[in-house]
Formats: C-alpha cells, structure tokens, sequence
C-alpha cells in the first residue's frame, strides 16, 4: 500500500510540474528546425507562419534551416534534442514517407517524436518548366515525352519526396517516361528548372509562382483539383488528363518524445491562433494549403494513418527502399 501511495504521489507531482513548465512556457527563445533548404516549400512557409506564432508565444522564434537526405538529418536533431519544447521540428509529408524508403533510419518517427499538430494540407502542386522548354501546354508535354521516351527530366526536392511522387502518377497516367532529377530539397530543384537543368519541376504553388508571374518559368499546370486563384489561366493537369488529382500532402510540427503534454499543447494552440490571423491564412489559402491546426490527441491519429497510407503509395509507385 506504501508503495502505491508513493508512485500515486510521484505521478501527482510529474503532472503538476509538467502543468507548471507549460505555465511559463517559453522564457528563452524557441528553436524551430526546417529540415530543407531555404527556398523550399516548408521554408517559404514557415517564414509567415512563425513570426506570428512568435507573438501568440510572447517569445523570439528562431529558423534553423537543416537540410539534407529529404529532411532526415534536420529531423534527427530534433530527435536527439531535450525535451522542454525549446526545439521543435516543422516538416513535409515526406517525414511519413521516408520510413517505407529508407532502410536504416536513424530515428523512429512515431517512438521519438511528440506530435504537435499539422499546420497546413496542401491541395497540389503547380507543374512548371522552363521558358526555353517548346511545350507551352500539358498536353503538348505528353505529345514531346512520348516522341522522346526519357528526354523530358524533370526536379524533385529528393527520392520519394512529394513532388517525385506527383512526377511519376503524372507519367503514369499520362503513358510516358520521364527522368527523375532529385536535389537535396525544394530550393535547389527550383534553381535547376530555373537555370535550365531540368525541363520540368513540380514545387508548392507559394514557391512556384513568383517565378511564373516574374516569368522565369512557365505554369504548365496545377495538380490539385480547381485552378489556383493566383494563377485562374493555369489550368489543371485534370483537364488534360480526365481524373487526374495529386495533392501537396501536409506540413506538420513534432516536439522531441517525452515533451510535457502541456509545453505541446501550448505550442498547437500558438500555431492554430497564428493560422486564423488574416495574412498568415490568405498566404495559405492563396497558395494552394489549407489552414488545419488539430489538436495533438486528433493529429497523432492523422499521422499515424498516413504512416500507412504512404507506405501503400510507395509500394504502388515501385520506389525500392535504400
């Protein structure tokens, strides 16, 4: 019976320090990794959505951009980091994806991290190429790849990364064969349709069209169900391809496991009152995501479904684990 009372009392005094630390919750500044390069799709972001967040926290909010190995080496960090909420991860889908491609990974993605809520659902990605490339639609794009089976190459921010999924339904559905280029993230595979490495790239639409608009590159298509508001003469690849759909799969935030429950409930409801800020929800919705903000209890089960559901896409897409 004593000792029955003790671990009673023990766990009493765990819970009230772990409502007490997400009391004062944060006193120094927070460290937010972005496991890609600058320039990518989760980095543009997380440039509007953290500032806000800063001000709903009442604390300085730093940016540590970790790229490499389609966000693993960033992640891992965070794996590693102290748990006290003063290190947290922002990341692509890719972070359910890598498990079923990835032999060996440093870290398991369910055991070590705590989720905190999924910040946006992206409705596509925006197919662009470069101004030189002669196809100036996507049907014309099909008829070339067909001419050349394998000439066509197109970017993606890595192996399995959302975009070199979103290539390969296309050429699946489209009947054709195109070269995969992955670069080290988001940035780097921009650059290379930019600079005329590639032919063909399909980043976020928030990355993908201030170089349409500037004309740097040409807006082929958009993946997603309904033309982009910022974009209406863009059309979807949909009305080439009757059917065709690819979403941009979400961005999420995850604390180091073992986090006091309170600390991560304090940040989601920072991120979720940070997305209803005007700005901050039209940069969203304008390009392409939309706003989510789930508690962390709703967006563990989220997560843990995709887990699965990835696991499905990458069998079917025939990406052998490395």
């Amino acid at each position: 019976m004593r000792r029955y009372i003790a671990l009673v009392i023990v766990s009493a005094v765990l819970v009230a320090a772990g409502l007490a630390h997400g009391q004062t919750y944060p006193t120094r500044p927070v460290r937010v990794i972005i496991p890609f390069p600058p320039g990518g799709n989760v980095d543009v972001f997380g440039r509007v959505l953290w500032p806000q967040v800063e001000k709903e926290l009442g604390q300085t909010v730093v940016i540590d951009n970790r790229g490499g190995a389609n966000g693993i080496l960033g992640s891992h960090i965070v794996a590693n980091a102290t748990p006290d909420g003063y290190t947290l991860l922002n990341v692509s889908f890719s972070f359910a994806v890598n498990p079923s491609i990835v032999r060996k990974m440093p870290f398991d993605v369910v055991r070590d991290f705590a989720p905190g809520t999924d910040v946006a659902l992206g409705t596509g990605y925006l197919m662009v190429s470069h101004p030189g490339f002669p196809p100036k639609t996507v049907r014309e794009l099909i008829a070339l790849a067909k001419q050349q089976p394998g000439m066509v190459r197109y970017s993606s921010a890595g192996v399995a990364n959302g975009q070199h999924l979103a290539g390969e339904l296309f050429a699946t559905k489209a009947g054709i064969e195109m070269l995969h280029v992955p670069y080290k993230g988001g940035g780097p595979a921009v650059t290379a349709v930019v600079g005329g490495e590639v032919q063909l790239h399909f980043p976020a639409p928030a990355v993908g069209i201030p170089h349409v608009k500037a004309g740097r590159l040409r807006g082929l298509g958009f993946t997603g169900a309904k033309r982009l508001t910022a974009l209406p003469d863009v059309p979807t690849v949909g009305e080439a391809i009757p059917g065709f759909l690819a979403d941009a799969g979400w961005h999420g935030v995850f604390a180091p496991a073992k986090t006091p429950p309170a600390i991560v409930k304090k940040v989601q409801e920072a991120i979720r009152a940070a997305l209803q800020v005007p700005h901050v929800r039209d940069h969203f919705l304008n390009n392409g995501y939309e706003p989510q903000g789930h508690t962390p209890a709703e967006w563990a089960k989220l997560f843990r479904a995709d887990l699965k559901r990835y696991a499905e896409i990458t069998r079917i897409a025939k990406i052998e684990p490395q």
